[in-house]
């Protein structure tokens, strides 16, 4: 059983308990089980129904659990091949229908499925732990760790023995069977709380809000297409002759960037940030408590200080303290550059005659407003040359000059909604390399953000290879009247980013599903945050920045303004993102978990900090998807870390004097092929030949 570092997130729920076997019949109408007859094994997505999933996953525990005993029960001594191998790869039939639950309730989802998940969870974390707490297979296990180093073994082979055997440790292997038992119901409990977060944090956010308006004047400032879209979100909601604006952030950030109301902005972020703090139904304060408290006892059980330690173990970081020392290196800097930011926000409002204090629902218009005056530069002016179509030619674009990999559409794929499309990747030699899915616009059954997830990874099996199925999901602008889909560059950098973790999927590869595509957590954002730079770069511009109506490439005035304004307001940028990562840490690092007031703890570590009350935490706690139900637990810090690794990464391509440079993207590509054959820092030296700067992700952001 394997399950690489990210796709966690995909898996983390979809294990499942044994019951009878289905009859022969219905194993034949049932899709997931058995092979694919569709181009390169992908799902029938035309065929899978609901009721498919819950059949197929007990028969692919059933068939888990028979490998599993195989090994138990083999009376060899146990050697690499008949333990550690055969584990490596057992749990194939169950992995392709969890991954695909498990992604459509993402992606895709409605009550049905919510409630099929609610059912099942549970019972798949009991499945996980069984393996997990298997005495007689880690016992097979232990032995061939004890004697790895004088078995013959090549150093890859040394490598997924060790990190098998430290699994089956940090899953509570060596503890007392009273303490399993109490660690089995840590987890069973932990990922109801989990599940139930994500779901009232969907309902918070695509169901439960509205800002209905009703009258004209209301919409001053707003840009005719923001207009436009919010007039045909009210017609879905039937309101027809009025306009709705909801806290997907396509609707929600243009209307606190321009919006003259500043009540009814402040009405629309009130919406967004009090989501799950309402005591409701949907209140998640009770959740957190709960989830704290669990993950500190699941720590100590398995004889760590708490659940940061426990997890930190595993990432280059290593240590909570060395996370805090990081994250208040940055912290300084940011904080003192958003005070100056504050400060001429609030001389902005002091000449209008404002006769108000800045508030956090004001950042953005007022942000809007500077950027305008001090550098001529508006988002309204940027969009046009963004449509959708030329984002995904200009990633597209970049991997080609990067890597020599093309990107073929495909209308022949099954996909999940019609929305979704499907690419086929090639390697320079035409040879298949991945299946790529794009799934851009938000809905109610998608769950807010943007990640990468997989619905296969690269395997190899009895000498044939199978290759990668990726997918991207993503939240972005959708097209207005006859106007395609137009992004703002936060949603181009986003999509740049998400690009980069498919490249990751796409390149990864190694013999083993342990180790193959196995990075620390504070490493696997390197791969997305470093291809974000691509994005702005002058000749990557100039390639796919093309004007959606009269194929105008931008204009080299405007690329000048983007690049004069690139350090504008990332104190904010950066404060905030800072702030989020303090309070994940603080909560799993917490002397007393016992938290009876979540409110008040969410306050105190914002003032121990000195955040500026115009500035929200990226993710208040209620909200935290990251932190509380999304893989991230005392690893938001991670995209800070990786951003120092992708500063200095890209700082090699530009101190070269070309940004394609052909040996640096080989070695690049090297990195993504081989990160999980050796420790991060390892890896990233082999790329670099040196260790990481941080002195470059300062002066990109304005910080030195």
């Amino acid at each position: 059983m394997k399950y690489p570092a990210f796709l966690m997130l995909a898996i983390s729920f979809i294990l499942m308990a044994l019951r009878p076997a289905e009859p022969k019949q219905a194993t034949q109408d049932n899709p997931l089980m058995k092979p694919f007859n569709t181009p390169f094994q992908v799902p029938p997505f035309d065929e899978i129904k609901l009721e498919h999933f819950l059949p197929a996953i007990e028969a692919g525990i059933k068939a888990n659990q028979a490998e599993i005993d195989a090994i138990v029960n083999n009376p060899a001594t146990p050697d690499f091949k008949n333990t550690i191998l055969a584990y490596d790869t057992a749990g194939d039939q169950l992995s392709v229908a969890s991954r695909i639950f498990s992604n459509l309730n993402g992606a895709n989802t409605n009550p049905a499925m919510q409630k099929l998940a609610r059912q099942i969870t549970p019972l798949l974390t009991r499945h996980r732990d069984n393996i997990s707490l298997n005495p007689k297979l880690f016992q097979r296990i232990k032995a061939v760790y004890e004697k790895r180093n004088s078995m013959g073994l090549d150093a890859q082979q040394i490598r997924v023995t060790e990190k098998y055997y430290k699994d089956f440790e940090r899953n509570g292997a060596n503890l007392s069977p009273e303490k399993q038992a109490r660690l089995r119901e840590i987890n069973e409990e932990l990922s109801k709380n989990v599940l139930q977060f994500g779901e009232n944090l969907l309902a918070e956010t695509n169901k439960n809000f509205r800002l209905v308006i009703d009258k004209q004047e209301d919409l001053a400032g707003l840009p005719a297409d923001v207009i436009e879209g919010a007039a045909i979100e009210a017609a879905k909601d039937s309101l027809k002759g009025k306009w709705v604006f909801t806290l997907a952030k396509p609707s929600m950030l243009p209307f606190l960037s321009y919006a003259n109301n500043r009540a009814l902005r402040e009405k629309l972020y009130r919406g967004y940030f009090m989501r799950g703090d309402y005591d409701n139904k949907f209140d998640n304060k009770e959740l957190i408590r709960k989830m704290v408290l669990l993950r500190d006892e699941r720590a100590k059980l398995l004889g760590f200080k708490n659940f940061a330690s426990y997890v930190i173990d595993e990432n280059m970081a290593k240590t909570p303290e060395a996370v805090y020392q990081f994250l208040h290196k940055l912290w300084v800097p940011s904080l003192a550059k958003a005070k100056q930011e504050r400060a001429e926000f609030q001389s902005v409002i002091d000449q209008e005659g404002g006769k108000f204090k800045l508030q956090s629902w004001d950042w953005w218009y007022y942000a809007e407003k500077v950027r305008k005056a001090k550098y001529n530069l508006e988002e309204s002016e940027l969009k046009p040359y963004f449509s959708l179509d030329h984002v995904q030619k200009g990633m597209f674009y970049v991997a080609n000059k990067l890597y020599g990999i093309t990107f073929e559409k495909r209308t022949d794929l099954p996909v999940y909604h019609p929305e979704v499309v499907a690419y086929e990747v090639k390697d320079k030699d035409q040879s298949h390399l991945a299946v790529l899915y794009m799934d851009f616009h938000p809905r109610d059954g998608k769950r807010v953000g943007a990640w990468c997830t997989g619905f296969a990874g690269r395997q190899y099996r009895d000498g044939k290879k199978t290759d990668p199925i990726i997918s991207m999901v993503m939240n972005f602008t959708r097209p207005t009247g006859d106007a395609p889909a137009l992004l703002t560059f936060e949603e181009v950098t986003t999509a740049f980013h998400e690009f980069g973790h498919a490249l990751h999927s796409v390149f990864a590869d190694g013999p083993y599903e342990r180790t193959a595509r196995d990075v620390p957590r504070d490493f696997v954002e390197l791969p997305s945050q470093v291809d974000e730079n691509w994005a702005a770069e002058p000749q990557v511009l100039k390639a796919y920045a093309k004007h959606y109506k009269t194929g105008e490439v931008i204009p080299d005035a405007l690329i000048e303004k983007m690049e004069k304004s690139s350090e504008f307001n990332q104190g904010f940028i950066t404060t905030e993102l800072l702030a989020a990562s303090i309070l994940d840490m603080d909560y799993n690092t917490a002397a007393n978990p016992d938290i009876k007031d979540v409110r008040a703890f969410e306050k105190k570590s914002m003032q121990k900090i000195g955040l500026i009350d115009e500035i929200l935490p990226r993710y208040r706690s209620t909200y935290f998807q990251h932190s509380f139900s999304g893989g991230y637990t005392a690893g938001y810090y991670v995209y800070l870390w990786a951003a120092v690794l992708d500063a200095d990464a890209f700082d090699a391509f530009k101190s070269s004097g070309d940004i394609f440079n052909p040996v640096l993207a080989a070695k690049f590509r090297d990195l993504l092929t081989h990160c999980g054959t050796d420790d991060g820092m390892v890896v990233y030296r082999k790329f670099r030949g040196k260790d990481p700067d941080i002195k470059p992700l300062l002066k990109k952001r304005g910080l030195l």
